[in-house]
């Protein structure tokens, strides 16, 4: 069964203040207890201080004065194509990844991260600010695997080289795995790594004279694009949105003791 929506509230029930805050879609639920520590959040009128209260549906919420209303979390999966681009705000772009999923749903979704223009493969919409602040935080090392082709074979050294970790210039970088995908032809590997950085499987080769001739993301925090045509998308089912908010819960567990 597909999950389309999930409603924070049912029937008569009461949520936190900082989970009613972050399913507005503006924050995540760390985030929200800042603001009501600030005394920046109120409810009914009235300020709430109180980082335990809890709200019903017909409450009225407010920040800084402006109305919150929680919105039904969604969560889709586009299988991007080449050539479009993953911002949201560029006004010279023709082709945007947003495009792409318009028809989904009403509410306004985000990319989690995002995928060069000539980058293709997974890539995850949805309007959970909390999940899309951790799938795309460092601490939580989220996997991610790439099918790259490249204009020349990969080298064993250079393998070596990616595997034990090289200098760009923004930092320390080095793959968990890489392999050759076909050992009767060495130009195609896959790459797992965790790094969110911009651009960094292209900059990884680029550092060793590589050009890149194909980058296919084939797999993200669990999701791959199985059955899923290039330029199509669907809705996450209910056990892959259970499993991407299972990331990272024993490390926050673990911050909490």
């Amino acid at each position: 069964m597909q999950q389309k929506a999930e409603n924070i509230f049912s029937d008569k029930d009461l949520v936190r203040l900082n989970k009613y805050i972050a399913n507005s879609g503006i924050c995540s639920r760390r985030e929200a207890d800042k603001y009501i520590s600030a005394g920046l959040v109120s409810v009914n009128e009235k300020k709430i201080n109180e980082l335990g209260f809890k709200v019903s549906v017909n409450d009225t919420v407010k920040i800084n004065g402006k109305k919150l209303t929680p919105e039904k979390k969604i969560y889709v999966l586009l299988n991007k194509p080449k050539n479009y681009i993953s911002t949201m705000d560029d006004p010279h772009a023709t082709k945007k990844v947003i495009d792409l999923v318009c028809k989904a749903c009403k509410e306004r979704i985000y990319p989690v991260g995002r995928l060069d223009k000539k980058t293709t493969g997974v890539l995850l919409f949805t309007n959970d600010g909390e999940l899309t602040k951790k799938l795309t935080h460092p601490r939580y090392n989220v996997k991610k695997i790439y099918y790259v082709v490249l204009d020349k074979m990969l080298e064993k050294d250079d393998i070596t080289s990616i595997l034990n970790g090289i200098e760009l210039d923004d930092g320390h970088i080095k793959a968990d795995v890489l392999n050759y995908v076909n050992d009767r032809d060495k130009t195609q590997v896959s790459i797992e790594i965790h790094s969110g950085r911009k651009r960094i499987v292209r900059r990884i080769f680029k550092h060793f004279g590589y050009r890149i001739y194909k980058l296919d993301r084939i797999y993200f925090a669990g999701l791959t694009k199985k059955n899923l045509f290039c330029g199509k998308w669907r809705y996450l089912t209910e056990k892959e949105v259970t499993l991407l908010k299972t990331i990272g819960k024993n490390l926050d567990a673990d911050e909490r003791r």
